[in-house]
């Protein structure tokens, strides 16, 4: 999600390390991210047959608006085709239409595309059990992460992908709360100081954590500056595997955060709250700005929210949506704190 455009190093040394596997999107960075990518691709033309490129069609309505971000992103890129195009960000199964299989279907016979599928981190359990009951749904991307191990309809929906053969990327890894990042309790110092005594950082943990699990083809994880690269690179190349005693540390420390951490059930809160189905998001975005440093990209997302929906985001009571919050977030406190920081 970041500008790729100003950023060629870190693609450079990107390819140097041998990570291929580039993940993008149309409303990425502003277009920045997918223009970055054709930038890099005009200047060393032949790394194309070399590189597995992911896009999506975002902020889409419908099947034309699919074609014209497809249209668009091969022209940005500087490519002739995309190897995997997802619908992007779903939260329910009314978009996977036959009319989207019969496009997708026809973006394959044109070449323009050589795999399909969708990406979600709301809703996630309803959407993989859908998902998987698709012959045409080729990949899922989908929020998967030491916080979400143990939800039991989760894990039972990703099994039923992986039975029905689709390949399956986990995305937010990290599994960022919405809170601001900092060291300040003694769950996060023992969790820190564990895994550095094991030589390695929490954030590398976290990404073993998935990579561990063979019904994953892949994590997605930001490489914002060629540090971050070089850590979750690291990450990857070192095979030391993760022990018992790592992942109780691990659950001792989602469970003691877990007020901090939204896990996408979204329609958990949009029936206790009908009158402002945004609360996932929201937390979403929150999470951008205080963990990601993605500010401005923040701002953006919760500009898109339909004014009648944000002017009355601080009058809503959320006490219900509180009260059966399977994480006990403070909701109405965090959406103060995002109208105040977002808005």
């Amino acid at each position: 999600m970041f500008n790729a455009l100003d950023q060629q190093l870190v693609l450079r040394k990107a390819i140097q390390y041998g990570v291929t596997y580039w993940d993008t999107a149309y409303s990425y960075n502003g277009g920045n991210s997918e223009l970055g990518v054709g930038k890099f691709l005009k200047r060393y033309p032949k790394l194309r047959k070399k590189m597995f490129i992911a896009s999506k069609a975002s902020q889409i309505r419908t099947i034309a608006d699919v074609e014209r971000r497809l249209q668009t992103s091969l022209i940005r890129m500087n490519t002739n085709y995309i190897d995997l195009y997802y619908l992007h960000d779903i939260e329910g199964t009314e978009r996977l239409t036959d009319e989207l299989r019969d496009w997708a279907k026809s973006a394959k016979q044109r070449k323009l595309i050589r795999f399909f599928g969708f990406t979600t981190h709301r809703n996630m359990t309803t959407c993989l059990e859908f998902g998987a009951r698709l012959d045409w749904i080729d990949v899922i991307m989908t929020s998967y992460n030491f916080r979400l191990i143990h939800d039991e309809k989760l894990n039972a929906a990703i099994n039923a992908c992986h039975k029905a053969g689709i390949g399956l990327i986990a995305m937010k890894t990290v599994g960022k709360g919405s809170a601001a990042k900092k060291i300040k309790t003694e769950e996060e110092r023992k969790l820190v100081e564990h895994f550095l005594k094991r030589g390695f950082t929490e954030g590398q943990a976290k990404i073993k954590v998935v990579l561990q699990d063979k019904r994953f083809s892949s994590v997605c994880v930001g490489r914002g500056n060629v540090k971050e690269l070089d850590i979750n690179v690291a990450a990857v190349l070192d095979k030391t595997g993760l022990t018992q005693a790592d992942m109780e540390v691990f659950t001792e420390y989602a469970r003691a955060t877990c007020s901090g951490y939204c896990a996408g059930c979204a329609e958990i809160c949009g029936a206790a709250v009908p009158d402002m189905p945004y609360v996932s998001d929201i937390m979403r975005y929150l999470m951008y700005y205080n963990n990601y440093g993605e500010r401005d990209n923040a701002r953006e997302l919760f500009a898109q929210i339909p004014g009648r929906a944000r002017d009355k985001m601080l009058s809503t009571d959320y006490s219900l949506a509180e009260a059966r919050c399977p994480q006990h977030m403070p909701i109405g406190k965090l959406i103060a704190e995002a109208v105040s920081k977002l808005a």
